[in-house]
């Protein structure tokens, strides 16, 4: 057996998911956020946001760790933000000694809808379908580390 907690980061909202793998059976086990407050000093941010991770490591024991690699293409102060509090996830991550592996947006999308280009509702659709799920899961972050988890299923078929 084999637990996969994948994160898809942010500095409000980090989404998780943890996926167990038995043989090629992939089950859902849990997923959601981690959230801080959106007007709170981004010093502060990245202590919550570390502190959670730290919970999060303990509480569920992964033994693999995937992790979003960032794409930004507009905003340059969002993405510097959400490069420290990705820099404070894998921080925690190293810490606890994790195997760490991380995937592109586009190398997620490609996987799951077959299109790189695929919109986040196609991919939501696809992680409902592929997971038995009886809606897509909220918020989006949520989702997005589900589809972190199905890449590393992909890739680590016997």
């Amino acid at each position: 057996m084999t637990i996969i907690l994948w994160i898809d980061p942010g500095t409000t909202t980090i989404g998780y998911a943890i996926v167990e793998r038995v043989s090629n059976t992939f089950t859902l086990r849990d997923y959601g956020v981690i959230e801080t407050p959106p007007k709170l000093e981004l010093s502060k941010k990245l202590i919550e946001i570390g502190n959670d991770m730290s919970h999060i490591i303990a509480k569920y024991k992964p033994d693999v760790v995937s992790v979003e690699k960032l794409y930004f293409t507009t905003n340059l102060k969002t993405g510097i933000d959400v490069a420290h509090a990705r820099w404070v996830i894998l921080y925690e991550i190293e810490k606890s000694w994790l195997t760490l592996l991380e995937y592109t947006p586009l190398q997620v999308k490609k996987a799951i809808t077959s299109n790189g280009q695929a919109q986040k509702k196609q991919l939501q659709n696809a992680i409902k379908m592929i997971f038995r799920l009886t809606k897509i899961p909220k918020p989006d972050d949520a989702a997005d580390a589900i589809g972190l988890a199905y890449m590393w299923a992909l890739n680590t078929r016997a």
